[in-house]
């Protein structure tokens, strides 16, 4: 068997994955290998809502989603003019206890310089005609919040990273992580590169990836849903991404008038190899509802597709972005619950200056992600709802 060897070994080309090794490239790493099983963004990077919001749950999320939002407006401006825009999120509600919480959650966003602010129904009206406001109790506009395409930034960092000179080993039978003597392996069709450093930016394939490596790590990956719709009168690609807390539906503009809607998310854990991939009639319904009792102005709405995709829960809901405690050199960058497309810029750069030998300071800038704080132990733990105003530390949450 033919041997190569590299600088680093990218294991998974989603947005992540690309990100990654395209940081890695700009540090100055010489041969930097990625590999793909089937081709970028073909994972859950490609069935993601591409909502990116600075309304999330602590500072770390709050700063890894700012860095992301700029290098992603970066990325559009090179060559990518569809990767990229602002049009803002807001949230709501109608139930007393969560618009206490909502409040709560806007004063701090605020504390830490977020541009978020609480708005009346008539601002609501006026941006979201379509939206019934008349029992609402708090509304949390950003207007800054911006949406993204996932694929096509996931290409956008393939483009840049291939000019750096990342070699992208796509339609790659999946292999495995082996380690052994400071090096890490990665064998296919007859060939085994090794690296003294492998990074598992797999998604869904991460638990499985690690736990072959004899590293695991406590991941549950999970099933959740989307669907594009057409509007009657057409939604202005201008309109704002929003989250329903009473229904826990989100959904942002599409081109052409459409509407990208979902929920969905399911409670167990799921095979990201056996998983039904379309949508649940349960879930279309429930959208169904929702529209009709919020949003009655698209309540017509039509139906194009719906679809599943496998996102990673971790057991407090903050991702597993660092070195992997015991086996030097092998890193992981997973686990976003979810949110991976609104972090993965951030999270890769602040990776990249850590396996690039950044020391303490680079080493800080991911302590609330590493994966140590879970060193030998793997919790038992359920997958929990999207859009959330806290993160896992209450189990309600």
């Amino acid at each position: 068997m033919a041997v190569e060897h590299a600088d680093a070994l990218v294991i998974g080309v989603g947005v992540s994955g690309a990100a990654v090794a395209y940081h890695l490239a700009r540090r100055g790493f010489r041969r930097v290998i990625a590999f793909e099983a089937l081709t970028p963004a073909a994972g859950a990077t490609g069935r993601a809502a591409g909502i990116v919001s600075e309304q999330l749950w602590d500072r770390w999320d709050v700063e890894v989603v700012r860095e992301s939002k700029a290098e992603y407006a970066v990325l559009a401006a090179r060559g990518a003019p569809g990767a990229y825009r602002t049009n803002g999120f807001v949230r709501w509600t109608s139930d007393d206890a969560v618009a206490d919480a909502l409040r709560e959650r806007v004063a701090e966003l605020r504390s830490w310089g977020v541009d978020v602010r609480s708005i009346e129904p008539s601002e609501l009206s006026r941006l979201l005609p379509a939206v019934r406001t008349d029992d609402l109790l708090e509304i949390a506009y950003a207007p800054t919040d911006a949406v993204v395409a996932p694929s096509t930034l996931a290409e956008a960092y393939v483009t840049e990273g291939r000019r750096l000179g990342v070699e992208w080993r796509l339609v790659s039978p999946v292999g495995k992580v082996l380690g052994g003597s400071g090096s890490w392996s990665w064998s296919i069709r007859g060939t085994t590169y090794t690296s003294p450093v492998a990074i598992v930016a797999a998604g869904a394939w991460s638990k499985q990836l690690l736990q072959a490596s004899g590293f695991p790590l406590p991941l549950a990956p999970y099933r959740t849903q989307a669907a594009v719709l057409t509007v009657p009168d057409g939604v202005p690609e201008s309109a704002p991404s929003f989250d329903d807390l009473d229904s826990d539906v989100y959904a942002r503009p599409e081109e052409n008038g459409r509407l990208l809607a979902g929920d969905g998310t399911e409670r167990v854990e799921a095979d990201p190899a056996t998983f039904v991939p379309t949508g649940d009639p349960e879930f279309v319904a429930h959208l169904a509802e929702s529209f009709q009792e919020r949003l009655p102005g698209w309540a017509e709405a039509k139906l194009v597709r719906a679809w599943a995709g496998v996102c990673v829960a971790t057991p407090d809901r903050r991702a597993l972005v660092g070195p992997v405690a015991g086996a030097p050199g092998l890193y992981t960058i997973t686990g976003f619950n979810g949110f991976g497309v609104m972090r993965a810029g951030g999270a890769a750069a602040r990776l990249a200056e850590v396996i690039a030998g950044g020391g303490e300071a680079a080493a800080a800038r991911l302590a609330t992600v590493s994966p140590a704080r879970f060193s030998g132990r793997l919790p038992s733990f359920t997958p929990h709802d999207g859009f959330t105003l806290q993160a896992g530390d209450d189990p309600e949450f």
